[in-house]
């Protein structure tokens, strides 16, 4: 009986393997008929998955530290009250360094004879520069130089110094600059973002290139070169290194198809978030009270909740109130307002399915950056011109019709009635609040052109301490606005020792251990 139950079993794998054998060549061949890929049909994909992860962690960590929402309750974890848990950390270093794979693996395509084009080489480095930048200011020292080379025996990449990364991002930007001055045509049904127009592509390269310039600008060893480069893009060589001027340059992916007639792009607030999810966070008090005391045309004045006197509006009548962020546990918070919704209804308003939350990089950051520059003499101008068309581009990237022309002499009306009007006679910066000064006026702004983008106010926030946010009584970790997310456990285990070393180098591997550009 055992050697019948042997002899059946051999004859079941005999036939298997003969059969297996049999079929191979047609199993194992793509009906498709492709076995590769090309530089056009890696782009999207890469770039959507990359925006998908920025715009969940702005909504769940960016919006909760910066005050603009408020994840009520007061259960452990609770990003608003500085209460970071380690889990945060793994979602955006695993998407970008899986999409960085193909980011790379566009230039290594577009560099080949057969295949060879010079603005995808160009577009590679670009997003590269972007995801790298991000990749750096949330954790510090990472993998870059022996990065995403798994397929060539690299397991355990080591991690670089942020300075170093700092600087060879530089290059990568200077060398796509050049690769785009040759307008080498793309295929626009592929690009998510500018629709095959490779003259915006240089122009975010060079906007980027300030945003990197500006974010270390504060460090002594390297402020003297970096400052000079500044001049050199803005007022030098400004037609060698082209910038965004307007919201038609602005780096966007329209969701719902609407930036092609053959791709639909869908947001992660609609694809990932339920509409009564939607509105649960409560609008932060410090975001809602600047615009509503601006009269600022971003709110509109018929949503709201009934008898909010802590903004003296009288009960009975119509207006917004948030709720203050740090608030102790345990308190009675009442929910006065909800994020992105109409109070009234208690339906989702438009902005969970608005085309235009996919933001990589605005205009108005630029005229922000532009404007501080020129405030610290860095450019030609006071500040003030580059202040006023933040403003108006801020504005108008979400109310087109609000301001046509960014220099209308309405914008400045509406500063000065909103009391935030440029003073050259105020002092470049302040520690103080309440004691006015050209760094505060130009980042609080600009924390409201940042809305939605990314770990951007965050990013700022710790280069500048502005805007001046209110601090609550029931903030974790000593109050301390966390300096950086912590390295994903995977790091830990998969990558122990450059891990170990970059501890060693960087610091203790926690939320309050500075980056190499926040250190004095």
């Amino acid at each position: 009986m055992k050697n019948i139950k042997i002899y059946t079993l051999l004859l079941v794998l005999g036939v298997s393997f003969f059969s297996c054998k049999k079929d191979f060549n047609e199993v194992n061949t793509d009906p498709i008929g492709k076995s590769g890929t090309t530089a056009n049909q890696l782009l999207a994909p890469a770039l959507v998955n990359i925006l998908n992860a920025n715009m969940v962690r702005n909504r769940n960590f960016t919006s909760e530290l910066m005050q603009v929402t408020v994840d009520i309750g007061d259960a452990e974890g609770k990003v608003f009250r500085y209460d970071v848990r380690r889990n945060l950390a793994d979602y955006t270093w695993n998407t970008w360094y899986l999409e960085l794979t193909n980011l790379k693996n566009i230039h290594t395509i577009a560099s080949k004879a057969e295949s060879s084009n010079k603005s995808y080489q160009a577009i590679s480095l670009i997003t590269e520069a972007w995801v790298f930048q991000l990749l750096t200011d949330v954790y510090g020292d990472v993998p870059y130089l022996q990065a995403n080379q798994g397929k060539d025996g690299v397991l355990e990449p080591a991690f670089d110094k942020q300075k170093d990364i700092y600087l060879d991002l530089f290059k990568k930007l200077e060398e796509a600059n050049t690769l785009l001055a040759n307008g080498e045509a793309i295929i626009p049904t592929g690009d998510p973002v500018y629709q095959g127009d490779v003259s915006k592509w240089r122009r975010l390269c060079n906007s980027l290139y300030l945003r990197l310039l500006m974010r270390i600008s504060g460090k002594a060893e390297v402020s003297a070169t970096v400052i000079a480069k500044i001049k050199d893009i803005v007022d030098t060589n400004s037609a060698k290194y082209p910038i965004m001027q307007n919201n038609s340059h602005t780096a966007k992916i329209l969701w719902n198809g609407t930036n092609s007639s053959t791709a639909v792009y869908s947001s992660p607030f609609m694809i990932n978030v339920r509409a009564v999810d939607f509105r649960t966070p409560a609008i932060c008090a410090f975001f809602i009270d600047n615009l509503w005391n601006w009269k600022d045309p971003r709110i509109v004045t018929s949503y709201g909740k009934n008898g909010i006197s802590r903004l003296g509006i009288a009960p009975g009548s119509i207006g917004f109130a948030g709720v203050p962020s740090g608030y102790d546990t345990g308190s009675s918070i009442q929910r006065q307002a909800y994020f992105y919704s109409d109070a009234t209804t208690n339906n989702p308003t438009t902005l969970q399915t608005d085309p235009y939350t996919g933001i990589i990089m605005n205009a108005a950051e630029v005229d922000f950056i532009l404007a501080e520059a020129a405030a610290k003499g860095w450019i030609n101008g006071t500040g003030e011109t580059y202040y006023y068309k933040g403003i108006a581009d801020a504005i108008n990237y979400w109310l087109p019709t609000v301001w046509v022309n960014p220099t209308d002499p309405a914008v400045k009306a509406y500063a000065v009635a909103a009391d935030i009007d440029w003073n050259d006679a105020l002092p470049l910066n302040t520690t103080t609040p309440g004691t006015g000064s050209k760094m505060e006026l130009i980042q609080l702004q600009k924390y409201y052109a940042l809305f939605l983008v990314d770990f951007q106010q965050w990013l700022e926030y710790r280069r500048t301490g502005h805007p001046f946010l209110p601090k609550g009584s029931g903030l974790a970790n000593g109050g301390k606005m966390p300096a950086r997310l912590n390295y994903p456990l995977i790091s830990q285990s998969t990558n122990p020792t450059s891990y170990k070393n970059a501890v060693a180098a960087q610091g203790a591997d926690d939320i309050n251990t500075l980056v190499w550009w926040q250190k004095p």
